[in-house]
């Protein structure tokens, strides 16, 4: 045996041996976040299945349910009104081809009578209420409910006002920064450094080499939630890419790389809240929990409240 491997292989058990024990037993190296909400159900754009999406009625119904927090998108109006929209472009909700930018608040238009439920295609969604509502009025309306708020964006002036909502309202504890770009969330993070905040995509990315690399128990990680898709639902309810064949690779790929329990019960145990979306059937509630998932986000906040009840009187039975 050469000198090199004389002394690397040993090295190398050891590295792997502390790597394992560590990643079982993440609080011997890092003090666990208390979260000051569990998320077991989340709202997916207020529960955009049920009731027509971001409006005040769907919010209701969810609440109804009771959901333990909202996902929710903002955008900016002319006037400097944020509003609870995921597009910035009115034409798939409102039939008006314009943007969210380009008007005032006052001058927003009604949602369509029906929209499609994005991840139940061919499903859609009514509901008597179709205003679009400002982020302040749902902080007035629902001053205690969670809520995860994306922006899509680097725009300061939305982002600075958003973080001053939520300051005005004191529920930076319980109100999460959310976006897929990291740009973004540094963005985010400047404006109100108190509220949690969830992985942008270049982080998950980082995140899952890290964990293979065996460093994960090592590192410092200041997210507090892993909002992320379930793989098993791209190919049935959620289409990432335009081609099929892209499609199917995606799902199997994600599914090795992502759908592992020690992964998920590692961030768990690390006070990181891990969430799966935007999962619409019992089959996905079912494979999410049972890979140890603190929660689901569900258009269908209704479904999510029975399975979690029917399980949770299943579990007392046994």
């Amino acid at each position: 045996m050469s000198p090199v491997l004389y002394y690397a292989l040993p090295a190398l058990g050891s590295y792997v041996m502390l790597s394992v024990f560590f990643l079982r037993r993440p609080r011997l190296l890092h003090t666990p976040w208390a979260p000051a909400f569990l998320p077991r159900l989340g709202a997916h754009r207020a529960g955009s299945g049920e009731r027509l999406e971001h409006t005040m009625e769907a919010m209701e119904n969810s609440m109804a349910q009771r959901s333990d927090f909202l996902e929710l998108d903002c955008q900016l109006t002319r006037d400097g009104v944020v509003v609870v929209s995921h597009d910035e472009n009115l034409s798939r909700q409102s039939g008006v081809n314009r943007d969210v930018s380009s008007l005032d608040f006052e001058e927003l238009p009604l949602y369509k009578e029906e929209l499609e439920v994005y991840f139940s295609p061919g499903h859609f969604a009514h509901g008597t209420d179709r205003r679009m509502v400002s982020l302040e009025d749902m902080f007035r309306r629902f001053p205690r409910m969670p809520m995860s708020v994306e922006v899509k964006a680097v725009n300061e002036e939305l982002i600075n006002k958003v973080a001053g909502l939520v300051r005005h309202f004191d529920r930076s504890e319980i109100t999460i920064w959310a976006s897929e770009k990291s740009s973004v969330m540094r963005k985010c993070r400047a404006a109100n450094p108190e509220m949690p905040f969830a992985f942008t995509i270049s982080r998950g990315l980082w995140l899952v080499l890290v964990y293979y690399l065996g460093l994960l128990p090592f590192v410092h990680i200041p997210e507090r939630f892993f909002i992320c898709f379930l793989p098993t639902i791209i190919n049935r309810t959620y289409f990432p890419f335009s081609s099929p064949g892209l499609n199917k690779l995606a799902a199997v790929v994600s599914k090795w790389l992502i759908m592992r329990k020690s992964l998920i019960q590692h961030l768990e145990q690390r006070g990181v809240q891990v969430i799966f979306w935007c999962l619409n059937e019992e089959s996905d509630f079912e494979a999410a929990y049972g890979l140890g998932a603190t929660g689901v986000i569900t258009d269908y906040p209704t479904a999510l409240r029975r399975y979690l009840d029917n399980h949770g009187r299943a579990a007392q039975a046994s």
